[in-house]
């Protein structure tokens, strides 16, 4: 299994079920028990967290969220949250970090099936990463609460870390123990054959790839499986010296399989090896017009011209070799072109440009072949773990490399508008001390003038003065009132007046009797409005204090941002010819890895041509005996 399948879906698995079990599917392998209430987000941060993540937006995810923690905004969802950053953290192969983080968890009481998926999936992401010392302390801290298909998975993990440091009887012992399980996976069955033949068991691990090798097998996965297991006994035949087995376990790899031109090279050493030439040629000849890109063709090609030699064929022998030869030369300039390609940068560049992406990722796999001049022989090199990795780790660095380009951008932008707001603020800063001055002075004579209303409430309270919360239309009255009694006092005791002083009597009176009806209500109003003036000169004085806080404070806070700003800036600039300078070695690397492969191929490919100059040299050699012999007897 290729690490990426396994990252994607193992990350995946494990970040769900330890945040989102009742987002999980009933069939999962992480939902073994029945499936909880809908669980609903309670922090709205959290939510935006998971909605990056559910997009595959993962770096999002994780900065996202970790700001989150950052400003406590994801009390409710506090382990939740950790398990997430723990898993996207993992999934980005920072396994000690993550380590540290689902450790932390587990002391916390985590329940035993969460921890026992937590530190097998640490387990094979390490192992994956080649930490195979941390792999090993990780899956033995695993007990027993993995589900039964994780389980079958974690063994087979367990016996590949003890094949890695050498311990194959170890391996064996506990492939041994799955293999005898009812319903054994067919790669229990198959790590346990090789492991018995390399600790020393070669009869009873080749019984058991034999088993594998003859069984019908439901899809191509498995049946590529069973191809490997008959490749692998073959060649374990021949170099037993068992040829006839060996032609038997090659003969059951089918000839579209992966394995089909290592079966068929080994098909005819078989034949060779039982003095059967002639038997060789077909397995021969069909492998020599298959790609010269595989390593198997290139040996066929010269294992060919080497039956007919056996057969006293000479001259196809000749031919063949000669065949040989131009292929050999025609593939090492091919081999020449492309590694000159690769260090010109063109394999890392074209793998971007023909698998782009906006996000970084552990999850990311190549989908298409750069445009090189011979393209196919990269095939094996971007198959093979360590370039995938190592380019993993390059298409990162690229990614950070443009959002560090992009912050830096934004950081310019920031600080214009910071510009612009200190300059906007500087312009109005005179009009609103101004403004705050007026209403200084404004604000004490509304107090000096609610003083004096208070005293005069307070004498009027206390004399019980209807008069004093008259109305205007009261005053009025009392004011025609007072006015028609001077009128009288003035007139003395004419005649024509003589009811005039009862009726100013009566309209007094009832003035009186009004006053003294409103007298209560309008003492109760009076306080009100007192009281809400003097709720409003509070607010207007704590409105007056606040603006000139804040007068005196936006300076300070302009200055953090700008500090702020500046350090962002700095951290930045420091970052950016760092990352640049790692995605340089980065691509030497990943360049070099590819370069090693095509070389090694050179390597195969100069022994072959070796070999097919020596055994023209040697053809040359055996004609010119021949004719020699022929002439002997004449002389």
């Amino acid at each position: 299994m290729g690490s990426r399948s396994f990252l994607a879906r193992a990350t995946r698995r494990f970040v769900a079920a330890a945040t989102l079990a009742a987002l999980l599917p009933a069939g999962s392998a992480l939902a073994a028990e029945p499936l909880p209430p809908q669980r609903v987000v309670k922090d709205p941060h959290y939510g935006d967290t998971l909605f990056h993540f559910f997009q595959d937006h993962y770096f999002t995810s994780i900065t996202t969220l970790m700001t989150s923690q950052h400003f406590d905004r994801v009390p409710a969802h506090a382990d939740e949250a950790e398990v997430l950053r723990g898993g996207l953290l993992l999934s980005y192969g920072l396994h000690r970090e993550a380590g540290q983080i689902f450790a932390q968890l587990i002391e916390k009481g985590a329940s035993p099936k969460v921890r026992d998926r937590a530190w097998y999936y640490l387990a094979k992401i390490r192992y994956q990463r080649g930490f195979l010392a941390e792999a090993e302390q990780a899956i033995d801290r695993v007990e027993n609460h993995l589900p039964p298909e994780l389980e079958d998975d974690r063994g087979l993990l367990k016996a590949n870390l003890l094949m890695a440091r050498g311990d194959h009887a170890g391996a064996a012992t506990v492939l041994n123990g799955m293999a005898r399980r009812p319903g054994a996976g067919q790669y229990a069955r198959f790590n346990l054959g090789v492991a018995l033949v390399r600790s020393g068991d070669t009869a009873g691990g080749s019984a058991l790839l034999d088993e594998i090798g003859r069984a019908p097998q439901p899809n191509e996965e498995f049946r590529t499986l069973r191809d490997k297991a008959n490749v692998a006994l073959g060649f374990a035949a021949l170099q037993d010296e068992r040829a006839e087995a060996a032609r038997g376990y090659l003969e059951r790899v089918r000839l579209e399989s992966l394995h089909a031109n290592k079966a068929l090279l080994g098909f005819g050493w078989a034949a060779a090896a039982l003095k059967q030439p002639a038997k060789a040629l077909v397995p021969w000849t069909e492998l020599a017009q298959r790609d010269d890109s595989d390593s198997a063709v290139l040996e066929g090609r010269i294992a060919l011209p080497y039956a007919y030699a056996e057969l006293g064929a000479l001259g196809q022998a000749l031919e063949r070799y000669n065949e040989a030869i131009v292929a050999y030369d025609r593939e090492g300039a091919h081999l020449n072109e492309s590694i000159a390609a690769i260090r010109a940068g063109k394999l890392v560049e074209g793998l971007i440009d023909r698998n782009p992406g906006d996000e970084m990722g552990w999850f990311w796999t190549l989908r298409e072949l750069p445009e090189l001049p011979h393209a196919g022989h990269l095939a094996q090199v971007l198959a093979e773990h360590e370039f995938q990795e190592a380019f993993k780790n390059y298409r990162d660095l690229r990614f950070l490399s443009n959002n560090l380009q992009h912050w830096a951008d934004n950081l310019g932008v920031f600080g214009d508008m910071l510009a612009n707001r200190r300059q906007a603020f500087a312009q109005r800063l005179t009009q609103v001390q101004a403004s705050a001055k007026a209403n200084e002075s404004g604000l004490d004579a509304v107090q000096r003038r609610r003083d004096t209303l208070a005293g005069d409430l307070e004498r009027a309270e206390s004399q019980a003065d209807g008069v004093a919360f008259a109305d205007a239309r009261q005053r009025e009255l009392q004011v025609r009132i007072d006015g028609v009694r001077a009128a009288l006092k003035e007139q003395g005791s004419d005649p024509q007046f003589a009811t005039a002083p009862d009726r100013v009597r009566l309209a007094a009176g009832a003035l009186s009797w009004q006053l003294a009806q409103d007298y209560p209500a309008r003492v109760w109003e009076a306080k009100k409005a007192l009281q809400t003036i003097d709720s409003e000169l509070a607010e207007a004085r704590r409105r007056d204090t606040a603006l000139a806080q804040a007068q005196r404070d936006e300076p300070a806070r302009f200055g953090k941002f700008d500090g702020r700003i500046a350090e962002l800036d700095r951290r930045i600039q420091v970052l950016i010819p760092r990352v640049a300078a790692l995605s340089r070695e980065q691509q030497q690397v990943v360049q070099d890895i590819a370069v090693a492969a095509l070389t090694r191929q050179q390597e195969r490919l100069t022994a072959y041509l070796t070999q097919a100059r020596f055994a023209v040299a040697q053809l040359h050699d055996r004609a010119t005996l021949a004719k020699e012999a022929d002439r002997a007897p004449a002389q």
